[in-house]
C-alpha cells in the first residue's frame, strides 16, 4: 500500500488546512466547508496523475490537438455526514464518476470505549472502478476499515484509494495493518497528527469536523 502525505511539503493545501484546524476563523462554517471542498479538489487533482490515460483528439479552429486524460471509471464514496463537501470538490473534478454515501457513527460505552457502527450504505455496482473512499478525518481507522469492507462486499474495484484530510498516527498504522496487504490500495492524507485523546479526536486535529461544517448534533 502506497502512501501520499500531501501537506508534508509546502502547497497550498497546507494553507487551507491551517484555515481548517484555526479556532477563530472555525465560526464561519460556510469557510470551513468551502476549504474542505477546495482540500477534495486538490485531492481529485493528485490522485488523477495516478491513473491510466488515453489519447484524446480534440479539433480546435486551428487545428488538432492530442492531450493524455485520465480514461477510468471513477466512484466517489463518503462517510457521511462530515465528509460531504470533500465528496462535493472531487465530484467537480471527476465530474461523470458514480457515487456512494456510507453512514457510519461512534457508540461510547460507560467505560468510553469506542465502537464504529454502519447504518446506511448507498452504492451502485464497483466491480473495476476506480474507488475514492474519503473522510475528512482518520482517527482510529476504524471506521474507514468497516466502510472499506462494506464497498468490498458489493463488488471487486479495480483501484481503491483512500483519502482524509487529517490522520493521526494510530489510524494510519491502522489502515496499514489491517488493509495494506491490498496492493490495489493507496492512501492520502493531507496531515498526519500524533495523538488521539481517549474519545478518539485527533490531536492537534481541528475538533469535530461534521459539526464545524453542519452543526452541533443532539
Amino acid at each position: 500500500m502506497k502512501i501520499h502525505h500531501l501537506g508534508a511539503h509546502s502547497s497550498i493545501i497546507n494553507r487551507f488546512i491551517a484555515e481548517l484546524r484555526d479556532a477563530a476563523m472555525q465560526t464561519d462554517s460556510m469557510r470551513f466547508r468551502r476549504n474542505v471542498e477546495r482540500i477534495g479538489e486538490i485531492f481529485a487533482y493528485e490522485i488523477s496523475k495516478e491513473m491510466s490515460s488515453e489519447v484524446l483528439t480534440v479539433q480546435t479552429p486551428l487545428g488538432l490537438a492530442e492531450l493524455p486524460v485520465p480514461c477510468e471509471e471513477v466512484l466517489i464514496a463518503s462517510i457521511i455526514r462530515a465528509a460531504l463537501p470533500m465528496h462535493q470538490g472531487m465530484l467537480g473534478y471527476f465530474d461523470k464518476a458514480q457515487n456512494a454515501f456510507i453512514s457510519a457513527y461512534r457508540k461510547y460505552g460507560k467505560d468510553n470505549k469506542c465502537t464504529i457502527s454502519l447504518e446506511y450504505v448507498s452504492c451502485p455496482n464497483i466491480d473495476d472502478k476506480t474507488v475514492i473512499l474519503c473522510d475528512t478525518m482518520l482517527a482510529t481507522g476504524a471506521s474507514m476499515e468497516l466502510a472499506y469492507r462494506a464497498l468490498r462486499a458489493r463488488g471487486t474495484p479495480r483501484k481503491t484509494h483512500i483519502a482524509s484530510i487529517i490522520a493521526s498516527k494510530d489510524g494510519v498504522a491502522h489502515i496499514k495493518k489491517n488493509l495494506g496487504i491490498n496492493k490495489e490500495l493507496s492512501l492520502w492524507v493531507g496531515a498526519i497528527d500524533d495523538e488521539l485523546t481517549v474519545k478518539s479526536y485527533i490531536v492537534p486535529g481541528l475538533g469535530d469536523a461534521g459539526d464545524l461544517a453542519y452543526g452541533d448534533k443532539l
